[in-house]
């Protein structure tokens, strides 16, 4: 006779058996609790950037053990980490003509991180790279991103080119991660390490979309006043706010797996 379930496991049940719209109606709802939460908790916001960066780079610690101790990259993107180091290249690129903080550091030294991973997968391990999963077509991505951010991009006094590149950046880092999901949605099966690392972007991309929302709230719009005029301001709070449900599925999975004492996570049909 099996034994009563456990809470986490009869709400995750209950979830999985609602319709899409439910299941949309409950993550918008959880994503405003949690915005709330942290709006009483923090009380510096830019600390949430501050974090999201320090997520990011624990992620990245935990693809640096995969790759030196368990010697494979089975499972990871090496688009995506081609798609991660050019935004950082041109975030960082942006930085230095235009605005030069602690976030050009942060930003300094996750691409150098980034690069030897890509690296590793290219020379040290290739012949445990999964090439034949990684099919996504990054053209898919970068042209679009190119395009709009011809065409939607900062007002401020910067050169044009300059106006274009961040624009670029910050459309390029929310889509990023759709390689990284190809593979895992052509894998099923998704090794502890991988899924370590694709939650902790997961974590780090919602508490960077936190520090945007709750600064643009706090300032009662100001701040998208600031950043100029037209759509450039909604479009930078809509890519942080695509970039971070793009990874909410895959992170309900992650938590419902690690509760549930798998150290595996298989993925059913149609996430990601």
């Amino acid at each position: 006779m099996k034994g009563p379930k456990r809470p986490i496991h009869a709400v995750a049940t209950w979830v999985r058996r609602q319709p899409p719209k439910i299941k949309v109606f409950l993550a918008v709802m959880s994503a405003m609790a949690a915005l709330v939460f942290l709006q009483m908790v923090v009380h510096d916001h830019d600390n949430l950037f501050v974090a999201a960066e320090a997520v990011h780079a624990l992620g990245i610690s935990v693809l640096i053990y995969k790759l030196t101790k368990e010697k494979t990259c089975a499972g990871l993107s090496l688009k995506s980490q081609e798609l991660t180091a050019m935004f950082l290249a041109v975030r960082l690129y942006c930085s230095f003509v235009m605005e030069y903080d602690i976030h050009t550091i942060l930003d300094s030294a996750t691409l150098v991180t980034t690069l030897w991973v890509i690296y590793m997968i290219r020379f040290k391990l290739k012949s445990s790279y999964m090439e034949d999963k990684d099919n996504f077509k990054i053209y898919f991505v970068l042209i679009p991103c190119a395009v709009l951010s011809l065409v939607i991009h900062p007002s401020t006094q910067h050169h044009i080119l300059n106006r274009i590149s961040w624009a670029f950046c910050v459309y390029l880092e929310a889509v990023s991660v759709l390689p990284q999901l190809r593979v895992m949605q052509n894998t099923k099966i998704v090794e502890p390490f991988t899924a370590h690392y694709v939650f902790a972007l997961g974590v780090a991309r919602f508490l960077s979309c936190a520090h945007w929302v709750l600064q643009v709230l706090e300032t009662r719009g100001a701040l998208l006043t600031a950043l100029g005029f037209g759509l450039w301001p909604s479009m930078v709070l809509l890519s942080e706010i695509v970039q971070t449900f793009i990874l909410a599925d895959f992170c309900y999975y992650y938590v419902k797996s690690l509760v549930g004492g798998q150290l595996v996570l298989r993925l059913p049909s149609g996430v990601v």
